[in-house]
């Protein structure tokens, strides 16, 4: 069985380019969130690094997380509390990453 961990790039897509500027008390609580749950998985481990991406089209968000495989770097996005209340991700496999040790 290999356990070796692969990276992987996680893409948090906001449902409007203005999001990060107009969002709603509901939608900063759901950031707020998002961030607390993402925070708990840099203190684990499993990201390595997360964050806003000030894309000049318009903001998103990345995290950059080391997992086992593709499924488990989805089941991160699907139980992100920002696509339970409705935001959208992509994850893309990185297999030739390297990282600092």
């Amino acid at each position: 069985m290999n356990t070796e961990r692969k990276q992987f790039m996680y893409k948090l897509i906001p449902p409007r380019p203005t999001f990060a500027q107009d969002m709603t008390d509901v939608e900063r609580k759901v950031m707020q969130e998002h961030v607390i749950y993402w925070k708990g998985m840099t203190d684990i481990g499993t990201a390595i690094v997360f964050g806003p991406v000030l894309d000049p089209k318009g903001p998103w968000g990345v995290a950059i997380v080391e997992v086992e495989d593709e499924a488990d770097a989805r089941v991160l996005g699907t139980n992100d509390p920002a696509v339970k209340a409705g935001l959208t991700f992509e994850v893309y496999a990185m297999p030739d990453a390297l990282v600092r040790k």
